[in-house]
């Protein structure tokens, strides 16, 4: 059987408290990359995942392309977000125990990709236990090394709503490929995951309940979701 994390990125949306409550339902605790633009305009929606006991880390403030940004810009998005973050997670009655950053797009900064992994460390941000991830890519790449939290394996489905040529049935297909050109098969014995998807309203209103239906289809397949833990 094959393992998994489930990182939610965007939040939070008018979709968010569903997903929420379908996750606790079958026992599943996400790593919920907020955007801290979608967290003041969906407020309540991302108390209530917090109150609800997912992690909610920092995806940037307005979720820019980092390496179109300086140093000082980058900083700047972060520390906004944690600002905002903070603040979610008081207004909760939550002790904020976890600080998992996500890049968005994956763009860890081009040219200063090296500062930014300095300026995470220093700021104590958490590492997401990557240890059982044994694909050669994930050190080749030094996602070993770095802080922030990337991924093994996206589902992709953001991409229904943004193109025409992308369905859910391109999904499925992604999900249920053994053999792919890239990164490794989902559902393949024995492969550790970081599963990216998105709470994004857009993607609801074109397949409903798309992120219960994917996570169903894992369960039913026998993958575990395991529970987040950190590097210390």
């Amino acid at each position: 059987m094959s393992t998994a994390i489930l990182t939610i990125d965007d939040i939070s949306s008018k979709n968010t408290p569903a997903i929420v409550d379908y996750l606790v339902s079958k026992g599943i605790t996400a790593v919920m990359f907020a955007v801290g633009e979608n967290v003041e305009k969906f407020y309540d929606e991302a108390i209530y995942a917090v109150r609800a006991g997912m992690i909610v880390g920092n995806h940037s403030y307005s979720h820019p392309a980092f390496s179109s940004l300086t140093i000082e810009q980058a900083k700047a998005e972060i520390e906004k977000n944690e600002q905002i973050l903070n603040k979610l997670y008081k207004d909760a009655g939550v002790e904020r125990v976890y600080r998992p950053f996500r890049f968005p797009y994956g763009d860890k900064g081009g040219a200063i990709a090296q500062d930014i992994q300095k300026y995470l460390a220093e700021q104590g941000f958490d590492k997401l236990d990557d240890t059982k991830i044994e694909y050669p890519w994930w050190s080749q790449n030094g996602c070993d090394k770095n802080i922030d939290t990337f991924w093994t394996f996206d589902f992709e489905e953001y991409r229904i709503w943004q193109s025409d040529d992308f369905t859910v049935e391109n999904v499925w297909a992604k999900i249920k490929n053994m053999n792919p050109t890239q990164g490794a098969a989902l559902l393949a014995e024995d492969n550790y995951h970081f599963i990216l998807t998105h709470a994004h309203d857009e993607t609801e209103e074109v397949v409903p309940g798309y992120i219960m239906q994917f996570v169903d289809y894992c369960l039913e397949n026998g993958m575990i979701f395991d529970k987040p833990t950190f590097l210390m």
